[in-house]
């Protein structure tokens, strides 16, 4: 007798395919709800995007708009090159995926097989570059720089070729006019990556993988403007990716043009001459270190002293934003961004960031007025300043007696300032300040100044400089304390013991902080275009204004102009009164100061000059060199690293930028033929009823010649090289240091 039912499963069996055939009926139920799901409920939405599937784009990249100088003439803009470029699409038909078709290419290019295989290549995580990062639709450059006999070869032998075109397009082209490089200024363009794609696909200006976009200067800053907008047309493929009619098609709209306040005739002479005093300061026995001065890095800024518009901006080394245009060489990269490069990609007159030297005297200057201190009354110039066992001593130890405060700008006495500083800092309470507000009115008059910020000039990565006040020293002790502890020694090296002392309380404002932050040392950090502004405010009676470069933008066809109007950025924290004084004591600095030995002759009846001059320390290099003037239309500032003082390695190159704004001999006469630009250029240039902008030619510099002001109607501009042949050799009078370093001063003094 058996246990098995008849049916010959057991409860168990029986249980199992239960259990099956609910899993299998699960599994169905879900597989409907699933296609449910798909087809009915979402069906519309995914039968919409598999459309897209079939529909691709071509992009049409927009013609980038010019940047034009004050006068029409073009810095940055577009020229016709014969562009090799493939098609994937037809290469990946071929059996070998066009290997073959490329190599012969290559070739007639004269360039690697592996080279071209590798521009036609798609971008992703795993592949470096180069490669394509745009759309597989999309021709795909090879190169930029056909030759037309390479061009016609490729075109006749289209069998040979097929996929590959050669045909006109327009490129990136930085023009140099006369040779006004001006590279730091417009920046350079590179295409856009994918991060940047995602970001900017909400905006009202999203990019498309074929998109060039500026990476630096006004390339950057003003993008949006200059990109305009691609023309895309949609392709309709099948599954295989091949065209089989065409969908849509929108035309691309050409970007407008940036007009400037540069002016190439201008910038070419700042470049020239700041080259050339760099040149002329490395002939120079530099005494303290006794080796020649480096002059190793340096800026120019010309700028409108009445609206803040900059008329030309130089910055040293310099470089060709050329080598950008199709992509940039591996050897280029290195040259510009390398550890002996010197990064000449960093613009000095934004980016630089220095001691003032006495250049920062004006902002003290008018602290000791707002601390109530008579402007004319009489301070002890002594040949040098006591505070314990510290000596700061005077300029080659200088004894003037006792003079004004204008006579102290003129003849740039340390010890007048150095005790006004002292007396405030002691009436605030010395290390332990009194209870309350320390009045600090040296610190505030600086950021009265506008010192400590931003200008807001139109170019991006503008840096701060630094006002050294209570607060800055608090938190720069914070975040810095372990690593001065850590490394200071009581009775270690010079470095060991500001290590030490900075443990103990570089939070706290000492004295020889003070003494030195006074005439612009210590930890006070300026750029060129600050201090423009400042000069800028004092030659047009005290209203700061914020720098511009862009004046206006033009649309392409001339019907829609955009003027970037001059805007006030503040007031200087001194009364009529007193800048007038300032103004007469500057003045005195150019015909009978520390300047005059570089401004002897001018007509300064016909054309007043006024100036300052700095020479700063920096530890454990040469002095730098600041020259800081103004005329009642420019203020012109100059700084070189490691060269020397303010006057000596700047003078004569600011002298000669003068020079050729007014048309002055070196004798001091005026031929106004031959001034360049004896008054700032007002209008815009004149626009065309095509849109196109007609442009005098500028011609190149010639420094020991008389320059004519050319009106000629440009054929095309004048290209030549960055300067080769410095001014001729000048003694470059000797740097001026204390005897005695500060125990808590910091680093120097300045004339």
């Amino acid at each position: 007798m058996t246990n098995i039912p008849e049916t010959g499963r057991t409860p168990r069996v029986q249980i199992r395919l239960v259990v099956i055939q609910i899993l299998v009926l699960s599994l169905l139920g879900t597989l409907g709800g699933r296609l449910w799901y798909l087809q009915i409920r979402e069906g519309a939405a995914y039968a919409k995007e598999a459309s897209g599937n079939h529909v691709q784009q071509v992009v049409q990249p927009a013609v980038r708009g010019s940047i034009l100088d004050a006068r029409g003439v073009a810095l940055a803009d577009n020229e016709t090159r014969l562009v090799v470029s493939a098609s994937r699409t037809d290469l990946m038909k071929m059996k070998d995926d066009g290997k073959a078709v490329l190599t012969k290419l290559a070739g007639v290019l004269g360039m690697k097989p592996q080279e071209v295989m590798e521009k036609v290549r798609l971008c992703d995580a795993k592949t470096p570059q180069p490669c394509w990062n745009g759309s597989p639709y999309q021709p795909i450059p090879i190169t930029d720089e056909a030759t037309a006999k390479q061009a016609l070869q490729i075109r006749e032998r289209a069998e040979d070729f097929p996929g590959i075109t050669a045909e006109p397009e327009a490129v990136r082209r930085y023009a140099a006019p006369g040779g006004a490089n001006t590279a730091q200024v417009l920046g350079y363009l590179s295409p856009v990556t994918d991060d940047e794609i995602t970001k900017a696909q909400d905006t009202d200006s999203p990019y498309l993988r074929s998109d060039q976009v500026g990476r630096s200067g006004l390339e950057r800053q003003y993008d949006k403007q200059l990109r305009g907008k691609a023309g895309v047309t949609r392709y309709e493929v099948d599954n295989l990716g091949r065209v089989i009619g065409k969908a849509q098609s929108d035309k691309a709209q050409p970007g407008s043009n940036l007009v400037t306040s540069i002016d190439a005739r201008v910038q070419r002479v700042a470049e020239y001459e700041l080259d050339a005093a760099m040149k002329t300061a490395r002939k120079q026995f530099d005494k303290i270190t006794g080796e020649n001065y480096k002059a190793d890095s340096g800026a120019v800024v010309v700028m409108e002293a009445k609206t803040g518009r900059v008329v030309a901006m130089a910055s040293a080394p310099n470089y060709d934003p050329n080598v950008w245009v199709g992509g940039i060489s591996a050897k280029d990269y290195k040259n510009l961004t390398g550890k002996d490069s010197n990064y000449p990609l960093l613009n000095r007159a934004t980016q630089g960031q220095s001691a003032p030297g006495s250049t920062f005297k004006v902002v003290s200057t008018a602290a000791a007025v707002e601390a109530g201190y008579d402007f004319d009354g009489d301070y002890p110039c002594t040949s040098s300043y006591t505070v314990g066992n510290q000596v700061f001593k005077n300029f080659e130890g200088e004894n003037f007696g006792d003079i004004t405060l204008g006579r102290a700008l003129e003849v740039s006495c340390d010890t007048v300032f150095y005790g006004l500083a002292d007396r405030e800092w002691k009436k605030d309470g010395g290390i332990n300040p009194k209870k309350g507000e320390p009045k600090d009115y040296f610190y505030k008059a600086a950021h009265q100044f506008g010192l400590g910020k931003k200008t807001g000039i139109d170019l991006p990565n503008e840096v701060t400089g630094r006002v050294p006040d209570r607060e800055w020293k608090q938190k720069y002790w914070e975040a810095n304390k372990d690593a001065w502890c850590k490394s200071g020694k009581k009775d270690g090296t010079y470095v060991q013991k500001i290590a030490y002392e900075n443990c103990l309380e570089g939070n706290k404002m000492r004295e020889g902080d003070s003494i030195n932050y006074s005439i612009g040392q210590g930890d006070t950090l300026l750029t060129p275009i600050q201090e423009a502004v400042i000069y800028g405010a004092l030659a047009n009676g005290g209203t700061m204004y914020t720098p511009t470069i862009g004046k206006a933008i033009v649309s392409a066809d001339g019907k829609q102009v955009t003027e970037i109007k001059p805007q006030a950025s503040g007031k200087l924290p001194v009364n009529k009164a007193t800048i007038a004084k300032m103004d007469e004591a500057l003045a005195g600095v150019a015909t009978r100061g520390t300047a005059a030995w570089k401004f002897q002759g001018w007509p300064q009846d016909k054309i007043p000059l006024h100036a300052k001059t700095g020479t700063a320390e920096v530890y454990g290099k040469q002095t730098t060199s600041w020259l800081a003037t103004y005329s009642k239309d420019y203020t012109v500032i100059m700084t070189i690293s490691q060269a020397g003082t303010g006057s000596g390695a700047s003078g004569e190159a600011v002298r000669k930028i003068y020079n050729s704004l007014y048309g002055v001999s070196e004798d001091g006469k005026i031929d106004k033929s031959k001034a360049l630009l004896p008054t700032p250029q007002k209008s815009l240039p004149k626009i065309q009823s095509d849109g196109t902008i007609k442009a005098p030619k500028v011609q190149k510099y010639d420094p020991k010649a008389d320059q004519a002001n050319e009106e000629a109607p440009q054929g095309g501009a004048s290209e030549t090289p960055v300067a080769t042949t410095p001014s001729p050799t000048t003694g470059n009078r000797q740097t001026r240091r204390r005897s005695g370093r500060g125990r808590r001063g910091g680093r120097g003094r300045t004339a």
